[in-house]
């Protein structure tokens, strides 16, 4: 039975994995992998050099530790304040509110995003509405980045959510029971209960994002972003993107993917480490 999914995925994840030699080519196309010029680690030199591979590595980590601080942040305050509800259907509501963006795809949310920031969208409606100039909100640096931060925290906080919220509901509630008997008000009960029960999957949570910390956010930065952001807003991925499918130079844009894996693959494996050391937390 597992036969035909282990030819799939030696076909389609571990053949691929041949392109890795571009890296440490001159490769031409018509020559291919076994007959293209080997150069050995110039291709990384050429790469470390260019002028905006800095910035890109710079976009990339703050960006990335940016969406993971208040993709964990925001979930979690949002997780506390749902569990003082006390009206189920009121609960639900906002829950599966909360919840639905993140089964829209970056295609749908994309142009959702262009339009609403556009010069003649609701957002600059209503700041020409206050007397207020419009702005160019997809075409300016900081405002771009920060559009792509809060709309994919906005996007995946759903999920995030509900893992906190059953984090919430497998503490003991004979604990919140003896801490009203003692005078505990709500503010303590989460201070001295809540957070401390959640404290094994919030520490979890924390260790495994470190893995995506190169992984800014392909997709939506693709679809989104435009040459008069790539200051702050080009990513490796979408920077490998350019450089091997616009300028054509497979061998450079091999070279920066192989990087990343190799650095992410540290990365993952700290993660997991670091979960078993402080969460006792294990694949299998």
């Amino acid at each position: 039975m597992l036969v035909p999914g282990i030819i799939v995925t030696l076909i389609y994840a571990y053949g691929p994995m041949l392109g890795i030699v571009m890296a440490f080519q001159k490769f031409k196309p018509l020559l291919g992998f076994f007959k293209s010029e080997w150069v050995g680690f110039k291709n990384f030199e050429y790469v470390f050099n260019l002028p905006d591979f800095t910035q890109v590595l710079w976009n990339t980590f703050f960006i990335s530790i940016m969406k993971i601080a208040f993709g964990l942040l925001i979930p979690l305050i949002l997780a506390l304040l749902l569990n003082e509800i006390t009206k189920n259907w009121f609960k639900r509501l906002i829950q599966t509110s909360i919840f639905l963006p993140f089964f829209l795809s970056w295609a749908v949310l994309g142009g959702v995003l262009i339009e609403i920031f556009s010069l003649k969208g609701p957002v600059n409606g209503l700041i020409s509405a206050v007397g207020v100039e419009p702005i160019m909100f997809m075409g300016i640096n900081e405002w771009f980045v920060s559009i792509i931060i809060g709309s994919d925290v906005w996007k995946g906080m759903g999920y995030n959510m509900i893992i906190f919220l059953a984090a919430i509901v497998s503490i003991n509630a004979n604990l919140y029971e003896a801490a009203e008997v003692d005078g505990a008000g709500k503010w303590k009960q989460m201070v001295h209960i809540t957070l401390p029960g959640m404290a094994p999957i919030i520490i979890l949570m924390c260790t495994l994002s470190l893995g995506g910390v190169l992984n800014a956010g392909f997709e939506q930065i693709l679809i989104l972003y435009n040459p008069a952001v790539y200051e702050s807003a080009d990513v490796i991925d979408t920077f490998v993107y350019r450089l091997g499918l616009f300028d054509q130079q497979y061998a450079p844009a091999a070279a920066v993917g192989l990087f990343k894996s190799v650095i992410s693959v540290a990365l993952v494996s700290l993660s997991y480490y670091l979960a078993y050391r402080l969460t006792n937390y294990r694949i299998f």
